[in-house]
């Protein structure tokens, strides 16, 4: 038996490739769109993939089910309640994939969706007790998957929750030790208590995971709704289109470099520029109107939350890295990418009157500006999970993945600093804000963090 987890840090994202060395026959599990390390593993290891599962319609990444389909022939497999504008095989309850000694039993797992599925693995078909169970996001280490109302148009939270509190029971009767292997890890907004750790086992969960202990569905319902992250507006463009046919996505497709002309034109005529370097590069000297999405993070979640899924972009990348970025944008289904700026240092150089730096302040700088006749307006965009660490006194929260759509809460006639947990999330908010007509924009050097450290409390 070959089961090989692919993970990627950026999306906190988990895919399964599952083979029979014997047979040569292998699932690959809620794959991402670019497919080219599953068919690379697959052919060193011979085998042939003749089936793509995925365990749900995720919304936070466009999977690559179809990408797959098209490269193998392989059946695209979803839980029965699934319902898919395309052809698919519909898994039903405790139905077995046989691989030949290698076996899959399904599970319908409800609750983060109605469709969920999970995927007991058994390294051979007569085992009583399963290797591993391949939970989606239905159960992660140290969490569960939230009720995705984006997923699961038609349903309440309330109803879902129910869902999970039975699919959670359901998983506990399996043995401690076996393995459990989730679709997310820490980070994703799929959960708001993932833990850093990508693999675990039941028993491990039964006792550590606060939502795998006993209570009664009313007690469970009301821990796991609470403190939940903001959901980026993109989610439910991936949940639909996840759905439906679309363009698969082509490997051999390269990003289109432009000149500082070209950009201009393309962002008077609507595009957004999406500059990926380092804050600190930013604020140094950037293309005036354009967002700051730094690629070392969460990038792609991160560009969902302030671009629309329809808006052309044009990125703006660090050295070398332009292919890599047009890649992370397709996997969340954000294809309308027109370029890249070909050597923006000496393009910015060349055009001064086109650039423009960004204000960044340090704690103790607030803490002054704060005690000021008038201090400037205060922006907190983490989530509301992370306010258990403290706020700055006065300060506005609005999650980033909801700045968009509140944009109009915020005064245009006062100085602003946007400050988050460290200064990624409060960049890329600074940036939206000065796009959208805020002149007066600081984000806070170090977040909430470095308040914590160094800034005195104020009044």
């Amino acid at each position: 038996m070959i089961v090989t987890q692919y993970y990627l840090e950026c999306l906190s994202q988990a895919s399964y490739l599952v083979g029979d060395e014997t047979t040569g026959q292998a699932l690959v599990v809620d794959p991402r769109r670019d497919v080219g390390e599953y068919l690379a593993d697959a052919q060193a290891h011979g085998l042939t993939i003749v089936g793509v599962v995925d365990t749900h319609f995720h919304a936070d990444f466009l999977a690559g089910h179809l990408e797959l389909a098209e490269a193998t022939g392989a059946w695209i497999g979803f839980g029965s309640r699934a319902e898919a504008d395309f052809p698919v095989r519909h898994l039903a309850d405790g139905e077995r994939i046989v691989l030949g000694e290698v076996a899959l039993e399904v599970w319908e797992t409800p609750g983060h969706t109605p469709e969920s599925i999970s995927l007991l693995v058994f390294e051979h078909a007569a085992d009583e007790v399963p290797y591993g169970v391949l939970t989606g996001d239905a159960l992660f280490i140290g969490d569960v998957g939230r009720p995705d109302l984006l997923a699961s148009v038609g349903h309440t939270a309330d109803e879902l929750g129910r869902m999970l509190y039975a699919t959670v029971r359901r998983l506990m009767t399996l043995p401690d030790a076996v393995r459990v292997l989730p679709a997310h890890g820490a980070g994703s907004a799929c959960g708001r208590n993932l833990s850093t750790e990508r693999s675990s086992t039941i028993g491990d969960q039964r006792r550590e995971n606060y939502a795998c202990r006993p209570m009664t569905e009313e007690d469970f319902l009301a821990l796991v709704t609470a403190g939940q992250p903001a959901a980026p507006d993109y989610f439910g463009y991936d949940a639909l289109l996840n759905r439906r046919p679309h363009e698969v996505l082509d490997p051999a497709r390269r990003a289109q470099p432009l000149d500082l002309p070209e950009v201009v034109a393309l962002q008077e005529a609507g595009a957004v520029v999406v500059d990926a370097r380092d804050p600190l590069e930013f604020a140094a000297c950037h293309l005036a109107g354009s967002l700051n999405v730094p690629a070392d993070g969460r990038f792609a979640e991160t560009t969902g939350m302030v671009v629309r899924p329809e808006e052309q972009i044009v990125v703006v990348a660090p050295q070398d890295r332009e292919e890599e970025i047009v890649v992370r944008l397709a996997r969340i289904g954000f294809d309308c990418v027109a370029g890249y700026l070909r050597e923006p240092e000496g393009a910015f150089l060349a055009a001064p009157d086109r650039v423009e730096r960004a204000s960044r302040v340090t704690a103790p700088q607030l803490a002054t500006a704060l005690g000021a006749s008038v201090p400037p307006v205060l922006v907190d965009v983490r989530n509301v999970g992370e306010l258990v660490s403290g706020a700055i006194p006065g300060a506005r929260h609005i999650p980033l993945a909801q700045l968009r759509n509140r944009l109009g809460e915020i005064p245009a006639d006062r100085p602003v600093v946007a400050y988050c947990a460290g200064g990624y999330r409060s960049s890329v908010a600074a940036s939206m804000l000065r796009r959208s007509g805020v002149d007066d924009v600081s984000d806070l050097v170090g977040g909430y963090a470095a308040w914590a450290v160094s800034a005195q409390p104020v009044g």
